[in-house]
């Protein structure tokens, strides 16, 4: 008899996992039918999200709130839906640079306003009343940096409060006394999953309360959701998932957070391939934030141990954008080998609307621990520098590019021009310099502008311009190039 009790319990475990993994996969494939499509690049303003506001504001389904002001003046606002006793807080862009997550607090703000999935928002809305506080940090956001307009790291005020964002996300949480915080960010895209050559897409943190990192109930269930967010992350971005680094802060909140008594999550957006606008970071912030969702309201993440939250790899910083594996470079007269590893750094226009890359290289010599976005093994490949085309040149098509007997394909990565533009760059594979312009000797090493060509057998046969790596042998338009920059 007791044999069968375990076995019927088992069995409604496995039910009711099944049942949730059945959503999560259709909140992944019908994400499109919810995602905002007035957020579709990474540097939004506050601005932009004022009219998604105002609309929520006018629905009666949701109670919005002006909460507070930032210290230029942009309303804090907190949306709100829900008519359960257990409340979820999550708040996103603390850091004006960090705003993936804002934008998928608003694709769930629109599924949660849709007419589907009736069944699963039910059983969450009625057990749980969600706080919605999209950009705490508006005017770090309008000019794209990770501080407020006093210059401070608002994750860094949670005892001096001198900061009105970080005032209201403290009244807040006294006030709301949450069950679970979700605390949203992004980390650099150059994280990599512990040991492996992966990114970490999505890291993970159940913050800790104190130096000894003692795991109360509080610390334990934001372990236990985290878990079963990872799982749900492992079958869209398998390996993809890092555990951030739980050293007690005391200056920040989330680690005050969970000491006042609410489980906290962290969830920071790293990198993904291809994925320059992070719009499928975003769509794993939805999925996997509604599917933590319906587990707290089910509470039936009480069942996961914890001791499977250390199983999840830590960060480690370890990739490159580019990497170059056993190079040969001369210097001096003599033949050395490297590794080399380029960051491709992005750099805002005036505006903060839309940037350029300038690269360069970070780290050279025995790279052998290290990763890339991109690796080419450079084994039998020498290092030529890029030379200056004598003649100006003018022109606004890659077809020059692209002729057999091109500049570019002899070993040209400078070229002057009488009409440069008044941005920096130039969506041309090299940089275009003013008549006086004199090349620098060419010599390798960290912080230098990563621009030569590699050559084998005694042919070029591919270029690396401003970091980008180019095989001259294939069309410029197909292959993955960014910019080129302008020297005056």
């Amino acid at each position: 008899m007791q044999k069968k009790i375990v076995l019927f319990l088992i069995g409604c475990f496995s039910l009711t996992t099944y049942s949730q993994e059945t959503i999560t996969s259709r909140l992944y494939e019908t994400y499109e039918e919810f995602k905002e499509p007035s957020l579709d690049k990474r540097r939004i303003k506050h601005q932009q999200i004022q009219p998604l506001i105002e609309r929520f504001e006018a629905n009666p389904k949701f109670e919005v709130q002006k909460v507070g002001k930032s210290i230029e003046g942009r309303d804090l606002s907190l949306i709100s839906i829900g008519s359960g006793e257990t409340n979820i807080f999550l708040w996103s862009q603390m850091h004006g640079d960090e705003p993936t997550a804002t934008q998928a607090i608003f694709d769930i703000l629109n599924f949660l306003d849709a007419p589907v999935f009736k069944e699963e928002k039910d059983e969450i809305l009625s057990k749980l009343k969600l706080h919605f506080l999209p950009m705490l940090n508006p005017d770090g956001a309008e000019v794209y940096q990770r501080r407020n307009a006093l210059g401070i790291d608002i994750n860094r005020d949670a005892l001096r409060l001198q900061s009105p964002e970080g005032r209201t996300l403290k009244r807040l949480r006294d006030s709301l006394d949450a069950k679970f915080g979700f605390n949203l960010h992004d980390q650099s895209t150059y994280y990599n999953a512990e040991l492996t050559n992966k990114p970490a897409t999505i890291s993970y943190l159940a913050t800790a309360f104190n130096y000894e990192k003692d795991i109360n109930d509080v610390r334990s269930n934001a372990m236990k959701v985290i878990v079963y967010m990872n799982n749900i992350i492992q079958k869209y971005a398998p390996g993809q998932v890092g555990r951030y680094n739980d050293d007690f802060e005391p200056r920040a909140f989330g680690d005050n957070i969970a000491k006042w008594g609410t489980s906290l999550i962290l969830i920071e957006s790293g990198g993904y391939a291809n994925d320059t606008e992070k719009q499928e970071i975003r769509k794993l912030n939805y999925v996997s934030i509604l599917s933590a969702l319906y587990t707290i309201a089910k509470n039936s993440y009480q069942d996961i141990p914890i001791e499977d939250y250390e199983k999840i790899p830590h960060n480690d910083r370890k990739l490159f954008d580019l990497k170059l594996e056993h190079v040969t470079y001369e210097l001096l007269g003599k033949e050395y080998i490297l590794d080399l590893g380029i960051h491709r750094q992005e750099v805002d226009d005036e505006k903060h609307e839309s940037f350029y890359y300038k690269s360069i290289v970070v780290d050279q010599g025995d790279l052998s621990t290290f990763y890339g976005y991109e690796t080419f093994d450079a084994t039998g490949y020498k290092i030529v520098p890029a030379k200056l085309y004598p003649r100006a040149i003018n022109t606004n098509t890659r077809n020059t590019w692209n002729a057999e007997n091109s500049p570019f394909k002899s070993g040209y990565g400078y070229f002057k021009s009488d009409f440069l533009s008044p941005i920096p760059y130039t969506e041309l594979p090299g940089h275009f310099v003013s008549e006086s312009y004199k090349i620098q000797d060419f010599k390798l090493q960290p912080g230098v502008n990563p621009t030569f060509f590699l050559e084998k057998g005694g042919e070029l046969t591919h270029a690396v311009i401003n970091g980008f790596l180019i095989d001259l042998s294939k069309p410029i338009e197909t292959q993955n190039f960014g910019n080129g920059l302008i020297y005056r």
